[in-house]
């Protein structure tokens, strides 16, 4: 006696495509869920990062603090000379570290310090201090100062305070007996240190800075024949 046995493919692991291959049907997992694993395991790295960043700005801001207290002070915008009547042109205001033994200037005190002579010259972006400020230094050391009496045409109408200039022996006129004085000085570099006008008179009195040689120089020339050109702040 035969049996008819009809062998059939195992449809729980496999099924027939349309162009009869064969696909492996075990189960997978779906995708939806391995995305959500994937973003599971992501969620640790993305604090820790973000720990790490606030680390970063907890130094950076710890550093700050340590770097040492910071002031508003008062320096130079650009050089002046001994003299020079300090304007708000003239200065700016920084922040800086300041040891507590350095004296400077606090920019709230400017008002303190504008309107009033300096007492020595100072580079461009220098820290102003107390003793730069005032009449005490004048003059320096080496240094004399010289009144010249000048009338109208003999100086520039913008000289002023810390103005750099030259001092010039000017001739007399024709048929006057004039000349340089004994050892040829005829131009001497001097600082303006004040520019006044007397009552009544038609003279203006500049007082000039310069070496005590020159300055003795200067002052054994007759009235009337020193004139003033002024330079520009580098000149000479």
């Amino acid at each position: 006696m035969s049996t008819n046995t009809t062998i059939r493919p195992d449809t729980d692991r496999a099924t027939s495509t349309a162009n009869g291959s064969w696909i492996d049907d075990g189960k997978k997992p779906p995708a939806s869920r391995l995305r959500t694993t994937g973003r599971r395991r992501s969620v640790p790295y993305l604090l820790l990062g973000v720990l790490l960043v606030l680390a970063c700005v907890g130094g950076f801001v710890l550093i700050s603090l340590n770097s040492g207290d910071r002031q508003a002070v008062l320096a130079l915008v650009r050089g002046v000379s001994v003299g020079h009547v300090l304007t708000t042109q003239d200065l700016r205001q920084v922040n800086v570290a300041v040891d507590p033994g350095v004296a400077v200037v606090g920019a709230d005190q400017a008002a303190t310090v504008v309107g009033r002579p300096m007492a020595t010259s100072l580079s461009a972006g220098a820290l102003l201090t107390p003793d730069a400020v005032g009449g005490a230094a004048l003059p320096a050391s080496g240094q004399a100062i010289a009144a010249l009496a000048l009338k109208p045409g003999q100086f520039p109408a913008e000289v002023g305070p810390g103005a750099r200039v030259s001092v010039v022996f000017v001739p007399g006129q024709a048929g006057t007996a004039t000349s340089p004085p004994a050892d040829g000085g005829t131009v001497w570099p001097a600082v303006v240190t004040s520019v006044t006008t007397p009552a009544n008179d038609q003279n203006t009195v500049v007082s000039v800075q310069l070496s005590e040689a020159a300055a003795r120089q200067v002052a054994a020339v007759p009235a009337g024949q020193l004139s003033i050109v002024m330079l520009s702040a580098g000149g000479r």
